[in-house]
């Protein structure tokens, strides 16, 4: 999208898939006060790993909450939806006009490689994305942080720069911040997602009435060897910056697939 002319209000709606509550989303909305008129719009509770879920078959909610930044109190909403929930209900319902940006985190842990696929706070960004606004999905790779300030110092960082140049149409952008000092990160590096799968089985449990119940557990392998990929850049020390779309087709295999034959049960 073209940035937005000089004399239009800027809006920032903020998301996420931790919850309203939770520590990346408080302190994204302290970085990112005074780039815009910002309201919140996020799960009452976590939503971790729900991908692009919508809900369809019961009804969504949505109260005030109190939510405050540096400068004071801003508009926020707790949704009992997913994150692409808060985003639809935020556009179509909640706000007076659409946002001019939005950005989803401060994410607890790192979403590169195939977690894009899984992560909802990718997912609130893609949706805003397929809404036709600028979108940015912020994380933090560490699952145990508790300390936000320098990921939402590159979140402040990203944001003005689309506010800035605006995004293609369709696109959004996935940053993923190391968890170091900010002295000990080493810049900012634009990068592609790395090829990867999660090698993954569940551990049959018993419940305290002898009923067994079954827990996913899994271990992360890296499947790319290129130097320019997410998780090498974290790896490295970098902050990760990736344009992701939501057209899911693999474009290079459409003229193979038109060579097939396929009037043949042969």
């Amino acid at each position: 999208m073209a940035p937005s002319s000089s004399d239009a209000p800027v809006r920032i709606l903020l998301c996420n898939d931790d919850g309203i509550r939770a520590a990346g989303l408080q302190s994204l909305a302290a970085a990112l006060d005074g780039l815009g008129d910002l309201v919140v719009v996020a799960p009452e509770s976590e939503q971790s790993a729900v991908g692009h879920a919508i809900t369809t078959r019961d009804p969504v909610r949505a109260h005030a909450v109190e939510f405050s930044v540096p400068s004071g109190s801003i508009p926020a909403y707790a949704v009992t939806g997913t994150p692409a929930d808060c985003v639809k209900l935020a556009c179509h319902e909640l706000l007076d006009a659409r946002p001019t940006l939005v950005v989803s985190g401060i994410n607890h842990g790192p979403n590169t490689a195939v977690n894009v696929l899984y992560s909802g706070t990718v997912s609130a960004a893609t949706e805003a994305s397929i809404l036709g606004m600028d979108a940015v999905a912020v994380s933090l790779c560490d699952w145990s942080a508790t300390d936000f300030e320098v990921a939402g110092r590159w979140a402040r960082r990203v944001a003005k720069t689309v506010l800035r140049s605006g995004l293609p149409q369709g696109t959004l952008l996935n940053v993923n911040v190391p968890a170091r000092p900010a002295d000990e990160i080493q810049g900012l590096a634009v990068t592609r997602q790395a090829r990867s799968r999660w090698e993954e089985g569940f551990e049959e449990r018993t419940d305290p009435a002898d009923r067994s119940y079954y827990w996913l557990a899994g271990t992360f392998v890296d499947l790319d060897e290129g130097q320019e990929t997410d998780t090498r850049a974290i790896e490295n020390g970098y902050v990760s910056v990736t344009p992701l779309q939501h057209d899911l087709t693999a474009h290079d295999a459409l003229e193979d697939l038109r060579d097939w034959s396929w009037d043949s049960d042969e």
